[in-house]
């Protein structure tokens, strides 16, 4: 019977020796498939590489080619798609690639309700003009001409296109204070724009002082008074904010005094104080006719 020597020496030995050569040319076939294959993908790609390569010289050359042939303008509600056009209409029949939307967007916002603009090229040779204007907020009359007012405080030409929109726009009246602007455009003082729109903020947001106040007259030394329809009498909220709560006092006041007493008995109401409301009586009962209608 053979010792725990020769069983370990049979389980070691020689069939051990022959698997090791198996094993080896085993590896030896696969390296020579593996060679062949890296040549077959290494051939693949770089056929896939011409190809792309002459698809963006053929797209190239056909880019170059393309030719401006229509404008498509979005956006735009004041401002008619005929005055776009016309500041656009000589980039007609140019190269697109050649076309720069920068120097095309400048051309575009020289017209006074045009804020801002994006330029889109497309390669069927449509170029997208989109328009972001400018919104109107309140009105003002500048040496005898109506102009709008923006959120910005610009000065724009008065233009029947909005009236529909927002018909109902707050007169600002007192304007003194003006500075040039861009594309020859005036613009109000940042404090007096600011002041306007804490004022149509609160207007806003108001019961109904909202449908009676028509004007707001800017005025130094904290007297900037509004107006309401139909009444002549001077409400004044000042220049340092906190319309919210003298627009409500000022509606207190409306039903509690003026529908009793009638239009036209207080040459002015000052909303100014805290709990406090004081007032000056007219030295006419007479009412006038209404400042703001």
């Amino acid at each position: 019977m053979p010792d725990s020597g020769e069983r370990e020496y049979k389980g070691s030995g020689t069939p051990g020796a022959a698997g090791g050569a198996d094993e080896v040319e085993n590896v030896d076939d696969s390296l020579r498939v593996y060679r062949g294959n890296w040549k077959v993908l290494l051939l693949i790609v770089l056929i896939v590489v011409a190809a792309l390569a002459g698809l963006v010289s053929h797209a190239s050359r056909w880019k170059k080619g393309v030719m401006v042939r229509e404008f498509v303008i979005e956006g735009n509600s004041l401002v008619s798609g005929l005055e776009i056009s016309g500041r656009v209409k000589g980039y007609k029949g140019r190269n697109l690639q050649e076309l720069d939307p920068e120097e095309l967007k400048e051309r575009i916002k020289v017209l006074p309700y045009v804020r801002d603009a994006v330029i889109g090229k497309e390669l069927n040779g449509i170029v997208r003009v989109r328009v972001i204007e400018r919104t109107p907020v309140a009105l003002a009359v500048i040496d005898g001409r109506e102009m709008a007012v923006d959120r910005d405080g610009f000065l724009l030409p008065a233009k029947q296109e909005f009236s529909a929109r927002v018909p109902k726009l707050l007169q600002v009246s007192g304007i003194s204070r003006l500075k040039a602007a861009e594309n020859g455009l005036q613009q109000l003082d940042p404090r007096d724009i600011e002041l306007v729109l804490q004022f149509l903020d609160a207007l806003s947001g108001s019961d109904y002082a909202r449908m009676l106040i028509r004007e707001l007259h800017l005025e130094a030394g904290n007297t900037s008074y509004c107006i309401a329809v139909q009444a002549p009498t001077r409400f004044i909220v000042g220049n340092d904010g906190n319309f919210k709560e003298k627009l409500k006092k000022f509606e207190i006041f409306w039903q509690k005094v003026v529908s009793k007493k009638g239009f036209g008995s207080y040459e002015s109401v000052d909303l100014r104080f805290k709990g406090r409301i004081f007032t000056t009586e007219s030295l006419s009962q007479e009412v006038p006719q209404a400042l703001s209608q």
